[in-house]
C-alpha cells in the first residue's frame, strides 16, 4: 500500500514534514482499528454440565468448545453462562443478565435438573418456551441442546419430557441438538464418580459431536 507521506512533497519545508509525520502516525494508530473485528460471541446458557462441575476451567465445555473452534480457524469467544444446579426456571430468572454480555448466538443447555427433580414436563416446556421467545426477540440465533429424563421416572414421564425439546425447536424455528450427553451418558469411563457429570474426556466427546451444529449456528449469523 502506498505510504500517505508520498502525497506531500519535501519542497514545502518544515510544515510539510510535520504533516507527513502526523499522517504517518495516524495511519499506524488507526488503521489496525479499522481492520480488527470483534470475535463471534456464543453464550452458553446452561447448568453444571456446561459450567464444568468437578473440572478445571480449562476442561469445561465452553473452554473446550472455544479451543476447537479456534483450531478450525474461527474467531469465536464462547461465554460461560453455566450455573451449577440451575433448573429451567433459574435459567429464565437470570436470562436478561446473561444476555447483557451481548452475544451473537446462544446455546441453551437446560432441563437436566428439572428431570432429576421430577418436575412436570409442562413446567420445563413453559420455562424454555419463554427463554427462547426472549432470545429470538433479541434477534439472536439459537442452538437448543436437548435433555432426556432419567429412566427411573418411568416411560410415560420420559416420553413427555423428552418430547419438549423437539416441540420447542419446531415452534421457534431454532436448531436442535437432540441430546447434549449423546455418546457420554451411561458410559462410566467418560463420567465422574457421580455418574452424571462428564469428566474431561467426556467433555471432549460432547464437543466433538456438537461441533458441526455449532459451526452451522455461526454460519447462520454470517
Amino acid at each position: 500500500m502506498r505510504s500517505v507521506t508520498t502525497f506531500i512533497r519535501p519542497r514545502y519545508g518544515l510544515a510539510a514534514r510535520f504533516v507527513n509525520v502526523a499522517l504517518s502516525l495516524a495511519a499506524v494508530l488507526f488503521y489496525p482499528l479499522a481492520v480488527t473485528a470483534e470475535p463471534f460471541g456464543i453464550l452458553v446458557l446452561g447448568d453444571s454440565l456446561t459450567a464444568g462441575h468437578g473440572l478445571s476451567r480449562q476442561a469445561s465445555f465452553p473452554a473446550r468448545l472455544q479451543k476447537a473452534l479456534l483450531a478450525d480457524g474461527l474467531e469465536v469467544e464462547v461465554i460461560d453462562g453455566g450455573v451449577s444446579g440451575n433448573t429451567t426456571a433459574a435459567g429464565l430468572a437470570r436470562l436478561d443478565w446473561a444476555l447483557a454480555s451481548k452475544p451473537d448466538a446462544v446455546i441453551v443447555e437446560l432441563g437436566g435438573n428439572d428431570g432429576l427433580r421430577g418436575l412436570e414436563p409442562k413446567v420445563t416446556y413453559a420455562n424454555l418456551d419463554e427463554i427462547l421467545t426472549r432470545i429470538r426477540k433479541s434477534r439472536l440465533s439459537v442452538l437448543l441442546a436437548g435433555m432426556k429424563a432419567p429412566p427411573n421416572l418411568g416411560g410415560e414421564y420420559g416420553a413427555e419430557f423428552n418430547a419438549v425439546y423437539a416441540r420447542l425447536a419446531v415452534k421457534h424455528g431454532v436448531r436442535l441438538y437432540p441430546f447434549f450427553l449423546a455418546g457420554v451418558a451411561a458410559v462410566p469411563e467418560l463420567n465422574q464418580e457421580d455418574g452424571i457429570h462428564p469428566n474431561a474426556r467426556g467433555v471432549d466427546v460432547i464437543v466433538r459431536r456438537i461441533l458441526p451444529f455449532v459451526k452451522r449456528l455461526i454460519g447462520e449469523r454470517r
